[in-house]
């Protein structure tokens, strides 16, 4: 296995917290500590534009990258942990993202990327 994927979509969050973008980078370094992956860059967009409003960070990592997308006017966020490497642990990482954001439900995907 090259790359180990975890991804999924939460709803049902506080939109307060969908809509702040400080909290969302935050959690996206902290979510690369606990996968114990190296941080290169992160990067983060605000957009106000009515139903389309939200925020994306995206962290990328040396093991490749940890994203978060917000829908405030949904209640959602999509999420995407992407990480290469047996040290990597991106199941830690979208936990903890999960238990920050608190969504009323979520759904978690795995897949594993290999070269086969």
């Amino acid at each position: 296995m090259i790359g180990k994927h975890v991804y999924g979509n939460l709803y049902g969050i506080d939109p307060s917290l969908l809509s702040d973008e400080n909290f969302l980078r935050s959690l996206v370094i902290k979510a690369a500590e606990i996968a114990n992956v190296h941080l290169v860059e992160v990067k983060s967009w605000k957009f106000i534009n009515g139903d389309k409003e939200g925020v994306s960070v995206l962290a990328l990592v040396v093991e490749s990258h940890i994203a978060i997308h917000t829908w405030p006017v949904y209640r959602f966020a999509s999420v995407d942990v992407y990480t290469c490497g047996d040290h990597s642990m991106p199941d830690k990482a979208f936990n903890y993202i999960v238990s920050a954001l608190k969504p009323r439900r979520y759904v978690v995907n795995h897949a594993d990327r290999s070269s086969d």
